[in-house]
């Protein structure tokens, strides 16, 4: 039997969303929109609602819906803007981006995740994406500056290089602690420097690189 993937994305929207008092209509248009059943192998797909996160290889995931739309939300994107995405793994959370902003620049380490998560996009119809390999703490500076910065994967601190492509008034979402659990953290950049506002207790793999943790 056919698994009916509306009605679960429907049901995870208003349990897992909503009851949890994400509120931008936005986001919850984007969260409603994509197809997350599209973005974990065939498998795992009766699993792809469920109020957790999910194995995508080689020790990565594909994070908790509510993450996905908590971080989206707090980038308070309007829909003009120019956003950098360090971690593309499966590419969910990238298609949730390309909803919500003009322009998403994905940097992911794991180069056999980027041409899956490019035929997926492009398949869905995201063509305001562009996808690199590379060491996301160095971010993107070819496209700098950015609007807004997601970082998802836990960082012992924020990559210098991401602060500097920040743009005035931009805000930097990221989770930031030791490996067993952070604090999600946004960043807001304005003339007098960077100021810090906690967001939440959470949990995720490590970030990766010359900024971020070794490999």
């Amino acid at each position: 039997m056919a698994l009916n993937y509306e009605g679960a994305r429907q049901k995870m929207l208003e349990s897992q969303i909503r009851a949890r008092d994400v509120r931008d209509p936005r986001v919850l248009q984007a969260i409603r929109k994509v197809p997350r059943h599209l973005f974990v192998e065939e498998a795992l797909r009766d699993r792809a609602y469920f109020d957790k996160a999910l194995p995508i290889g080689e020790k990565q995931t594909i994070s908790q819906p509510y993450m996905v739309a908590a971080m989206s939300e707090a980038l308070e994107l309007q829909g003009r803007d120019r956003v950098l995405e360090i971690g593309t793994g499966s590419g969910y959370q990238t298609a949730v981006l390309a909803e919500l902003a003009e322009s998403v620049f994905s940097v992911e380490r794991i180069a056999s995740f980027v041409p899956l998560a490019r035929r997926r996009l492009e398949s869905l119809g995201y063509y305001n994406v562009l996808i690199k390999i590379g060491d996301g703490t160095i971010g993107w500076s070819e496209h700098a500056p950015y609007d807004a910065i997601l970082v998802t994967a836990a960082a012992p601190q924020v990559p210098r290089p991401l602060l500097d492509q920040l743009k005035l008034g931009g805000r930097l979402v990221v989770p930031l602690g030791p490996e067993d659990a952070q604090m999600l953290v946004r960043i807001r950049r304005d003339e007098k420097g960077f100021h810090e506002e906690a967001l939440g207790e959470c949990r995720f793999v490590k970030l990766i690189g010359r900024h971020g943790w070794a490999g």
